[in-house]
């Protein structure tokens, strides 16, 4: 099967009992184009989308999923990670939101036994970081609006904005980050590509213009593709859903989805999830799919 698990090393297929209801574990490494349609959808303080279990629940089947979600700042800001926070960063109450210290520097991507793993190549698309001044170490200073004069004047004192991720490098990485994972585990591992549709982009010839993000995100997604020939990891191809369903009705723009493309996403992972044999087929024990994408 393409995309199957390769190699000796853990059961790939860990599910555990809890009473009459099995348990997968899935470790999320993403930001909220993972978050939002794997573990619940939240606006203006309602949930509007409450995860990939809820489709399960559709389904009448005894099993539930648990998400370990952790936000994601960048590939080389992974490989970088030790799970140790510079004490230059630890020492100031910097509020950055749900990209945290802990999980910035967090190294527990290589060391989780999950039954699969799914990240997404969204932070490496759209992030830049602040590089210390002595090259020692990088964080995402996200929420930077929000942040007290004083700690912004010690940021530009201290720190250097370094470029966007080019896509040969971004695809090394995540190269390196799948052969971590597969030294512990044989475990699906799966990506999230991007839409992408981006609302307000009409251009229509490209001569003399910087590299717009469409277009960025289209390199992005081809090397993704090269990346799965070789290493055999799934795509989950938001890009594909979104443009058969309509960008309108499924997203906000290029990495923001909506309740409905929540679901189509959810429902893309439960079908590869099956392929790789972790979850039954739904017509076993319930009704079928509830969602697009199934």
């Amino acid at each position: 099967m393409a995309g199957a698990p390769v190699g000796g090393g853990a059961r790939w297929w860990q599910q555990v009992q809890v009473g009459k209801v099995k348990r997968l574990t899935i470790f999320a490494k993403g930001n909220l184009d993972i978050r939002d349609s794997l573990h619940s959808l939240w606006i203006g303080g309602e949930l509007r989308w409450n995860g990939i279990n809820e489709l399960l629940r559709e389904q009448g089947g005894e099993l539930s999923v648990r998400i370990r979600h952790e936000t994601f700042s960048r590939s080389d800001a992974l490989l970088a990670a030790d799970g140790a926070i510079p004490a230059q960063l630890e020492e100031r109450d910097l509020q950055l939101g749900a990209h945290t210290l802990a999980t910035q520097f967090s190294d527990k991507l290589f060391a989780a036994n999950a039954d699969a793993y799914v990240l997404s190549v969204q932070p490496d698309l759209q992030i830049r970081l602040a590089v210390h001044r002595s090259g020692a170490f990088s964080f995402y200073p996200d929420h930077l609006r929000e942040w007290a004069p004083g700690q912004r004047d010690w940021l530009r004192s201290e720190f250097a904005q370094d470029d966007y991720l080019d896509v040969d490098a971004s695809m090394a990485n995540f190269s390196t980050i799948i052969g971590r994972i597969r030294a512990g585990s044989d475990a699906p591992i799966l990506f999230y590509n991007v839409s992408s549709v981006v609302p307000g982009e009409t251009v229509h010839c490209h001569e003399g213009m910087d590299e717009t993000l469409s277009t960025r995100i289209r390199r992005f997604n081809l090397a993704l593709v090269e990346l799965s020939r070789e290493t055999g990891v799934s795509i989950v191809d938001v890009d594909r859903i979104v443009a058969e369903a309509g960008a309108q009705s499924l997203a906000v723009d290029a990495t923001h989805l909506t309740p409905a493309g929540c679901r189509a996403v959810a429902g893309e992972v439960l079908r590869i999830l099956r392929d790789y044999g972790l979850i039954e087929e739904p017509d076993q024990f319930g009704a079928g799919m509830g969602g697009a994408g199934g």
